[in-house]
């Protein structure tokens, strides 16, 4: 009989050690995933370059880690913000919900550059931005198409803000590459993409409301070349020299 008791104590804590140890992952398991989440939705949240729009600075392929911190972070399921370390700023590449204008669906991400702050006076004249009467000094700014300057319907939008100039809004012919001048509202930004020829941006769509701007892109964690039509490119056509790099 204490043979087969002490069997069955052995057998029982043998048993019970193994519970506390698949407890002890579990919860481990579970205390990850939770720090997971809080840090991707206060934190840093990964995001991937789909257009050629900041073709020079950020190219099709990279994939990016964005602080979500420093404007403030949303509160998931809800509308409201922590406090913001810092304000959105001219030059800072965002990533933002864009407006309803774009078109997109809801919850689309863009990343583009703030070029007008509230309160700026902004036009463009045969792809030159220029801002409260001064040329902007854009050094990132690049023209792929420079000898087109189509017109959109899509500018119409700008007429509500046109600055009185002597012209009349309702003869007000906007294009591409020659537009404005117009104001930029209290809490509104003006975004454009760096490859300023193929970027449907601020000038199409209108301003970027700033509770819509979600964070700053901080680092270029993963980037591969998605053009070559080659077996696994994301493991074979890795862009080495882009990994790391820091995002101005």
């Amino acid at each position: 009989m204490t043979e087969k008791n002490g069997g069955t104590t052995g057998t029982s804590a043998q048993t019970a050690g193994g519970m506390r140890w698949v407890w002890e992952w579990t919860k481990s398991i579970l205390v990850a995933f939770v720090l997971f989440l809080v840090v991707r939705a206060f934190v840093v949240e990964a995001f991937q370059i789909p257009t050629a729009s900041m073709e020079g600075t950020l190219l099709v392929g990279d994939f990016l880690l964005v602080n979500k911190m420093v404007y403030g972070a949303e509160i998931p399921g809800t509308r409201a913000r922590l406090p913001a370390l810092d304000r959105p700023d001219r030059g800072d590449i965002v990533v933002f919900e864009p407006p309803p204008s774009a078109g997109q669906p809801e919850r689309t991400n863009y990343v583009k550059r703030i070029v007008g702050a509230p309160g700026d006076t902004l036009y463009m004249r045969e792809g030159i931005l220029y801002r409260n009467g001064e040329r902007a000094d854009e050094p990132y700014a690049q023209h792929s198409r420079p000898f087109e300057d189509p017109y959109s319907p899509q500018f119409r939008w700008q007429r509500t803000y046109l600055v009185r100039d002597g012209k009349n809004r309702s003869e007000y012919r906007p294009t591409r590459d020659n537009w404005g001048p117009i104001a930029v509202p209290g809490d509104r930004y003006f975004v454009m993409g760096d490859n300023r020829d193929n970027s449907e941006d601020s000038r199409y769509w209108g301003f970027v409301p700033v509770d819509a701007i979600k964070g700053r892109p901080l680092i270029i964690y993963y980037s591969h070349d998605r053009e070559p039509l080659v077996p696994f490119p994301w493991l074979t056509e890795i862009r080495w020299d882009r990994l790391l790099n820091l995002i101005r």
